[in-house]
C-alpha cells in the first residue's frame, strides 16, 4: 500500500505519473455505460480494503481483508448487497501487513484461501508470510486455523501486493510492486513450513502492481495498478497481455473475476464502492485445460539468482512470460515522478508510525 497520509498534491501527482506509464496497445477506457457498480460496502469494519477473491464454496460470496490495520480477520461478504455475512478470525498470526488474498486448493484438492502478509514499505523484512485456510462449508463467525509458510526473496526484501492462487491446485505467486516493473515469483513445490523458503523468480510483470487474481476456470489471470489491469492468458507467468482500463480510484488495491470469468471485480482503500469492469472474451479455442502449462515445473520454471528476464537465453524467455505489444513502457520521466512521489509520501508515514 502507499502509505495513508497522501495529501490532494501528490495523489495528483500520482495519478498524472502513472498515466504516463502507459501499456502499448492498450484497450479503450470503459464508458459509464460498461463499468458497472454493484454495490456499497456500509460496514464500517470494511474501510481499507486491500485485497479480495471469490468463494469457490459458496455462490455470490467473496472474501475481503483490509490492511495492516485490520488485524487478522476475513469478511466473508455477499458479492450482491456488500453485506457482512460472516467475520473469519485468523488464530495466531501477527497480520504485519496484510495485503492479498486468493482462492486456491489444498493437496487433497479442497478449498483453500491464502492470505498474504506482504507489505514491506521500507523493503526491509528479512521474510514475509502466506497463510493458507480452509475455506468454510457454512460460512458464519469463527477463527480458522492457518498453514504458514515463512519466505524470503532471493536477492533482498521486496514489497509486495499481488498473491496469485491456482483454483485447481496448491500452486501460489506473489508479485512485487516496483517502480519500473514487477516481478512473479512462485512458491516452490514442496515448501517446508518449519524453515524459511526462497521463492523462485518464474516472470515479469508491470509495475506498481496493487493486486492479482486467476480466473476461476484457471485459464488467464490478471494484474492491477493503480491505473488499470493486465490481464494475460495461462497461468503465471502467462502470455499475450491485453490491458484494460479501470475506473479511476484513489487508492485501488483490490481485484478479482466475477464467477463466470467475464469480468473483473475492483475495490480499494478510500473508497466505498463494487465496480465490475468487464473483460474481453479469451480467445474461443483457449480453455483452462489447454491453457496450463504441460507440468508444475514448466509452469514455475526458475531464473537463476540474480538474473533478470531480459538477460535470459532465447529458450528460457520462450519458458517464461512474453511482453509482446501489451506490455509496459516506462518513460523515463514518468518513473521519476512516481518515484518522488512515493518517496516523499513514505517519509512521512515512516515518521508518522514513529
Amino acid at each position: 500500500m502507499p502509505p495513508r497520509p497522501l495529501s490532494v498534491a501528490g495523489a495528483a501527482l500520482l495519478v498524472v505519473a502513472l498515466g504516463a506509464v502507459a501499456p502499448s496497445g492498450a484497450h479503450a477506457v470503459p464508458s459509464a455505460d460498461d463499468v458497472v457498480e454493484v454495490c456499497r460496502f456500509s460496514d464500517d469494519r470494511l474501510d481499507e480494503i486491500s485485497g479480495i477473491t471469490y468463494s469457490q464454496r459458496h455462490d455470490n460470496v467473496l472474501y475481503l481483508h483490509n490492511d495492516s490495520s485490520g488485524g487478522p480477520r476475513i469478511y466473508a461478504v455477499d458479492a450482491t448487497t456488500c453485506d457482512v455475512i460472516a467475520t473469519l478470525t485468523v488464530a495466531g498470526i501477527e497480520a504485519r501487513d496484510l495485503e492479498a488474498i486468493g482462492s486456491g486448493r489444498d493437496a487433497k484438492g479442497r478449498p483453500v484461501l491464502w492470505l498474504g502478509d506482504l507489505g514491506d514499505n521500507l523493503d526491509s523484512w528479512p521474510e514475509v508470510r502466506l497463510h493458507r485456510v480452509r475455506e468454510p462449508k457454512r460460512l458464519r463467525d469463527r477463527t480458522l486455523t492457518p498453514r504458514t509458510y515463512r519466505v524470503t526473496y532471493p536477492d533482498r526484501p521486496h514489497n509486495a501486493e499481488a498473491l496469485l492462487a491456482d483454483p485447481d491446485s496448491s500452486r501460489v505467486w506473489v508479485v512485487t510492486k516496483q517502480a519500473a516493473s514487477g516481478t512473479i515469483y512462485a512458491l516452490p513445490r514442496g515448501a517446508d513450513r518449519d524453515q524459511v523458503t526462497v521463492l523462485e523468480p518464474v516472470g515479469e510483470a508491470g509495475a506498481f502492481v496493487t493486486d492479482g487474481s486467476v480466473s476461476p476456470d484457471g485459464s488467464r489471470f490478471a494484474l492491477r495498478d493503480y491505473v488499470d489491469a493486465e490481464v494475460r492468458l495461462g497461468l503465471p507467468p502467462g502470455r499475450d497481455p491485453q490491458t484494460v482500463y479501470l475506473p479511476l480510484q484513489l487508492q485501488g488495491e483490490a481485484l478479482t473475476w466475477t464467477a463466470d470469468g467475464s469480468a473483473l471485480l475492483v475495490a480499494g482503500e478510500r473508497d466505498d464502492r463494487l465496480l465490475q469492469v468487464p473483460v474481453a472474451p479469451a480467445p474461443p479455442a483457449v480453455t483452462g485445460a489447454e491453457t496450463a502449462p504441460p507440468s508444475d515445473a514448466a509452469a514455475s520454471t526458475p531464473l537463476p539468482s540474480g538474473q533478470s528476464l531480459s538477460s535470459a537465453g532465447p529458450e528460457q524467455q520462450q519458458q517464461l512470460a512474453t511482453r509482446g505489444d501489451g506490455g509496459w513502457v516506462v518513460p523515463g520521466v514518468a518513473a521519476l515522478l512516481v518515484a518522488a512521489a512515493l518517496g516523499v509520501i513514505g517519509v512521512a508515514e515512516w515518521r508518522r508510525r514513529r
